[in-house]
């Protein structure tokens, strides 16, 4: 019997809008813009997958735009024609021909994974170990800037028993009127929800030091990446001296950074996520560098659709242990989606898809009508 082959890539931009401005210490979002790729192969099964960055260049060094020029001009010439069921050889082929481009790395790998598990009848999390969970607990961010909006905003997530962990993105202004921010959240939400802060790398070291002082006192759990990703050692020293444990994000930007982190003991947890890493495999070697080094794991996002998300969530669900939860919201920020069912949020968590691949199915419809022409 031959072997189904890889016969096209195609990718596509589509910009779905968003309920509300998401503010970030970088980029204000209006709108959430991902790459969807369609990979189809001779056997008639078709996977899909998602690659979505923040702000264009605004987070990291590759955009929609590129992702989707660097898949049609390169990725796809190297693996139409190639086995469609031997991801590993899929995946080595790419990284012997091309460098760094993880968010894109990702929409294959994820692409690959869910037409095998359509092809062996199937789910993700199966294909990639065994799912030791049904659902994941998921943090919300209330990114608005204002503090009774944020407050009543968190209340209403608490009474509709979907989320009872909350971020806060700073940094974008002072860090006395941050810190009084986040404190008067903290304050008024108790011990009902756990509260945390994502800087985005916003600080130096010498505020970071004096801001995550005070971010402990006030009762926060845990502070995402307060310095600039390259300073590994000042990143570490401000670690040493945080009350509440700091989580590295944009200092992670590959499963060899992930290493590098957990050699030089530079922060206690690490945000996964599978765009930073090249797709669900490469992030779970993340993960297991990270647990070989007794640091605490968090599954984070890149504010992906439903694709991305699920294809994370398949991920993270082979985790023995996921002590800090997941950020996997993004869905929930769109107002419109491009599949037939969305997915399900219920009792603070995200449930995972039992049915093969990823458990999607595209929306034509709406998928042709918020496709760039």
């Amino acid at each position: 019997m031959s072997l189904p082959l890889i016969e096209s890539l195609d990718t596509l931009i589509v910009d779905l809008p968003t309920i509300r401005p998401h503010k970030l210490a970088m980029h204000t979002m209006q709108q959430q813009t991902l790459v969807i790729l369609r990979l189809r192969c001779s056997d008639g099964i078709e996977g899909v997958g998602e690659a979505t960055t923040i702000g264009g260049l605004a987070y990291a060094g590759e955009s929609p735009e590129s992702i989707k020029t660097n898949i049609d001009t390169y990725f796809a010439p190297l693996l139409i024609g190639q086995p469609a069921g031997n991801i590993n050889a899929a995946m080595l082929r790419i990284d012997r021909s091309v460098r760094a481009n993880t968010f894109a790395r990702s929409a294959v790998e994820t692409a690959l994974l869910d037409a095998q598990g359509k092809r062996l009848g199937l789910p993700v999390a199966e294909l990639l170990g065994g799912r030791v969970r049904d659902g994941l607990e998921v943090a919300w961010t209330l990114a608005s800037g204002d503090t009774a909006k944020d407050i009543d905003e968190a209340e209403r997530m608490l009474d509709l028993r979907r989320h009872r962990v909350f971020k806060l993105k700073i940094g974008s202004r002072e860090a006395a009127l941050d810190i009084a921010h986040v404190a008067a959240i903290k304050r008024a939400l108790g011990d009902r929800a756990s509260v945390r802060v994502d800087v985005n790398q916003a600080w130096s070291e010498a505020v970071a030091i004096r801001a995550c002082q005070a971010l402990g006192d006030a009762g926060v759990d845990l502070i995402e990446q307060p310095i600039p990703r390259q300073d590994v050692l000042a990143q570490a020293r401000v670690s040493a001296r945080s009350p509440a444990p700091i989580m590295a994000d944009e200092a992670i930007e590959s499963v060899e950074d992930s290493f590098n982190l957990a050699r030089g003991g530079a922060a206690p947890v690490f945000a996964l996520k599978i765009a930073k890493n090249g797709g669900p495999r490469a992030v779970l070697r993340s993960a297991y560098i990270a647990e070989a080094a007794g640091i605490g794991l968090y599954g984070g996002t890149m504010l992906e659709g439903s694709i991305g998300t699920l294809a994370s969530a398949h991920a993270f669900a082979t985790l023995s242990k996921l002590e800090w939860h997941t950020e996997l919201f993004g869905p929930l920020l769109l107002t419109e989606d491009i599949l037939v069912d969305v997915p399900v949020y219920r009792d603070f968590e995200l449930k995972i898809p039992t049915t093969p691949g990823l458990g999607v199915t595209l929306d034509e419809e709406r998928l042709q009508r918020f496709s760039r022409r």
